[in-house]
């Protein structure tokens, strides 16, 4: 519900900007954007850039925080894994994740006349998935925070004298790291904190659904200081 309000709100100052008259975009050295859409899970960016910041080349910087709901994964096989091989309640679960990143963008081609940018750089997320057995008496988080790098096209409409609209697409891709739940860590190296028999890195990876590769679709109002 909350992710479809914040859908009509941004569809709205869409709207409005759209019934403006409509100018050319102007140069602006800072901006800020909203973005919705999918990264993993549906939920939101927002961005500030620097625009053209280099002297010589036209390289533009933005800093992200993102919010978006994951997948937790299998209910059962991470009890197995991080408590034991219990199998009563009933089980419900949810997860989420805290994105940051950074990317470097540089205007790469025309499609038309549109101007394409070409982003990329490093990623950082705070996973979280929950699992409730109800009935069960268990209830646990697994948490993961992976580094890793992404890159996609972008490219922006103008809709009003400082804003546009922003379209992206791209793929993230996130190494592998430690996953923690109850008092038990696996990590990708073996060397393991209170691991169940019979269980490794690879029974937990397969268990929770950490961030691995994602793909990234969003929308966006983006506007110049």
């Amino acid at each position: 519900m909350k992710l479809l309000t914040m859908f009509g709100g941004v569809a709205l100052v869409l709207v409005m900007c759209l019934m403006t008259p409509t100018q050319p975009v102007m140069a602006a050295e800072f901006t800020g954007s909203l973005s919705v859409g999918a990264n993993g899970g549906g939920g939101f960016h927002l961005s500030g850039s620097a625009l053209d910041f280099t002297r010589d080349v036209p390289l533009s910087a933005r800093l992200s925080m993102g919010y978006f709901s994951s997948s937790a994964g299998d209910p059962y096989a991470a009890r197995h894994v991080f408590i034991n091989d219990n199998t009563n309640g009933s089980p419900e679960d949810d997860a989420h994740q805290w994105q940051f990143r950074f990317d470097l963008m540089f205007p790469a081609f025309q499609f038309g006349p549109q101007q394409i940018y070409v982003f990329g750089g490093p990623r950082y997320a705070r996973y979280t998935a929950n699992f409730n057995y109800v009935g069960g008496n268990e209830n646990f988080e697994v948490v993961a925070n992976p580094w890793g790098f992404g890159a996609g096209l972008e490219t922006r409409f103008a809709i009003g004298s400082r804003t546009s609209l922003q379209l992206q697409l791209g793929l993230d891709r996130y190494q592998d790291t430690a996953l923690t739940g109850h008092d038990t860590t696996y990590t990708p190296d073996g060397d393991h904190i209170n691991d169940r028999d019979g269980y490794d890195y690879g029974s937990a990876d397969e268990a929770v659904d950490q961030p691995d590769l994602e793909i990234m679709a969003m929308m966006g109002l983006m506007v110049g200081f």
